[in-house]
């Protein structure tokens, strides 16, 4: 089963995420801030990370920037799941290296559709 890792400040978000994914087949691992995001998906190999861009100490535009920057997560799509609904922080978002934008409250055929069109990216960059 495909793993995803959600990181949210908000223990509400995470939880329905979690509700929702677990639902549909998916492994669910939580954080509920940036800053152990790397380490964390170094040793638990996410096929997949849910990453908030409003967050305390770190925001999700560095933790994407980080996750790329490290060859051993530089291959795990990263989704930005956010309240932000500006062009500009869109494009911010992909130039963090983001692989999809979903703006809150998100839509769950919406998010299951962008998540299994990104895995087979993951598995690629597994190869």
């Amino acid at each position: 089963m495909p793993k995803i890792l959600i990181v949210d400040d908000e223990e509400f978000n995470r939880d329905i995420l979690r509700t929702r994914l677990e639902g549909s087949g998916f492994v669910v691992l939580d954080l509920a801030g940036g800053e152990e995001v790397v380490q964390t998906a170094k040793s638990a190999r996410p096929d997949l990370i849910l990453l908030d861009v409003m967050m305390p100490r770190i925001n999700g535009w560095k933790v994407c920037e980080l996750l790329k920057a490290d060859p051993q997560t530089a291959g795990v799509p990263v989704v930005m799941l956010t309240a932000c609904v500006q062009q500009i922080d869109e494009l911010r978002s992909w130039e963090s290296g983001a692989s999809g934008y979903i703006t809150k409250p998100w839509d769950t055929a919406q998010l299951l559709e962008t998540i299994n069109g990104l895995l087979p990216l993951r598995a690629k960059s597994l190869a």
